[in-house]
Parts: structure tokens; sequence; C-alpha cells
């Protein structure tokens, strides 16, 4: 069995992770809450993701056990993917748990509302102006349907993102206030699906990964585990290619992506709880990143 938790890990540490233990240290002083980095995400988002990169059409399929989540949208602007979905949906779902409201504002200027995110605003053709013009539309256009299987039973669940979204956003000039403010409102499903026992996130350990959907998407499905799990379980690897890695070809290719991804949440998150093996990953009964406040 490879081990590779914090204490096998320290001897071969790459500069990006030695950063990554740094950013965790200082989430280690100073609890989320108190630092204003207490964050949510919803249940369904994290059980199953969006795509990691560009999906040709626009139907996109995840399952996690006797969960199905599927994702359309329409051909333009198509379906959302990569790391900035995920952050704005992040954020999203800590304004809905922090207002109590649908509506939710998105600020006076592109360039503030990025900082808010965690994105520096860069231009041109890859820049992060375009791309978070380009994904927000393809987040707020697109419908999520959840399927949940037990037994004989069965329980379907349609949504849309939003109900409405209007950005008022100069990407020419991002630094520049409307004079109207960007917003959108959550469809009242998704909303609902939002507030149901929201999944506790640091928002600090979010910006540190920002750089990969797959560390994003690992690092809230551990902590969402540790949540609620009493005893250890091992998840076999071609489980969790189902859940989150559906892109990649071979089984071996997203074990080897994987792998890489799960040293940096280690980093970030270093309570998790797991061993590697052949198998598949081994996750432990642990402490969650951020814990469940009663009141929510």
């Amino acid at each position: 069995m490879l081990d590779i938790n914090m204490s096998s890990r320290k001897q071969t540490l790459k500069p990006t992770e030695e950063a990554l233990i740094s950013e965790a240290l200082a989430i280690e002083a100073e609890a989320a809450a108190d630092a204003g980095a207490l964050g949510y995400l919803a249940r369904c988002m994290v059980q199953a993701t969006m795509p990691h990169r560009k999906v040709e059409g626009t139907h996109f399929e995840r399952k996690n056990g006797s969960f199905t989540l599927t994702m359309m949208a329409p051909a333009d602007p198509g379906l959302p993917y990569g790391s900035v979905p995920r952050l704005l949906l992040a954020w999203l779902s800590t304004e809905a748990v922090r207002t109590r409201s649908r509506e939710i504002e998105l600020g006076d200027s592109m360039s503030a509302f990025m900082r808010e995110i965690g994105l520096v605003p860069t231009g041109g053709r890859w820049g992060s102006i375009t791309r978070l013009k380009n994904q927000t539309a393809r987040l707020f256009a697109c419908t999520v349907n959840a399927i949940y299987k037990e037994g004989g039973r069965t329980g379907i669940l349609n949504r849309s993102v939003a109900d409405r979204a209007v950005l008022w956003w100069d990407a020419k000039d991002p630094a520049q206030a409307a004079q109207w403010r960007s917003k959108v409102v959550l469809s009242e499903p998704f909303f609902n699906e939002i507030l149901d026992r929201p999944v506790p996130v640091d928002q600090r350990a979010l910006k540190a990964l920002k750089q990969s959907p797959l560390a994003l998407d690992t690092y809230a499905w551990l902590t969402y585990r540790a949540s609620y799990m009493t005893k250890a379980s091992t998840v076999p690897w071609e489980a969790i290619a189902g859940q989150f890695g559906s892109d990649y070809k071979l089984l071996r290719q997203f074990k080897a992506a994987f792998l890489t991804e799960l040293r940096k949440v280690a980093a970030v998150y270093p309570a998790a709880e797991f061993d590697v093996s052949d198998k598949g990953l081994t996750v432990k009964p642990g402490q969650p990143h951020v814990q469940r406040k009663p009141s929510v």
C-alpha cells in the first residue's frame, strides 16, 4: 500500500507543494469563519462534478454509485468546464447561504468580482477576463439533472442553475463601475439544493487549488466524506474515475493525474485521512476541513 499522507511526503515536496503547505499553515493559524473565509458548496455538485476540459456537444454525465449527475446546455454558449465555474459556484453558494436570497449581486465592476473569487484580471483571448465572461454564460445557461437510484426506488430532480442573469461588466475596462450592478437570480430548486445541508469549505483552500479543477473536486469530496464517515471505505479506481475523470481515455492516465492533485489537496488539507493502494483510495474517518455548524 502506498501512503502519501503528510508524514511520508516531507522529503519529496515540489516547490508548488511547498507553497501550498505555507498556505495551509496560514489557514491552520486562523479558522475559516474567523478569517472571513467560510464558504459552502451544494452537495449535488460535490457528489459528482462538472467537466475538467471543454466538452464537444451539449450533454455531459458523471456517476457516483447510485447518484448520476447530467448537465445539459444550449450549443451556444455550451457546457461549463474548468476551474472558473467551480469558483463561481462556490461563491454563489456561499452568498446564497449567507443572505438566504435567490437574488445575488455580483458587484459593480468585473475586476472587483474577480478578486472576490480569487482571479487576477488579465486580458487577451486566453486571459482570465475572457474566461470569466465565457464560463459565466455557460454556467448560468446550463441545466442540471440529478437521478438517485436505490433498490427499486428512483428519484429524479431537474433544475437550472439560474432563472435570470444580467451582466453589465465591461470586458474592455473591467475596473470601470457599471451604472447598474450585475446580478443573478438562482432558480428556486437549485437555491433549495444549496441550502439543503450545504458542504462547508475554506475559501482560502479553493483559491490555493484554483489552478486545477480536479484538485478542487478532490478537496471538496474529501472534506464532505469526512463530515459523515464512521469507518474506513475503499473506493475503487474505476469508481473514482467515473466520478471525477470520465474525460480520461485510460484509467492509468486518470490515476496518475489524480495522485498528482491529491498531493496538493493533502498539502492544503493535512487532516485528510486516506491511503492509496492498487485497488483504490481508502478514505478514513477524520476531521472535515471546516466543521459543520448546527445552525446551517
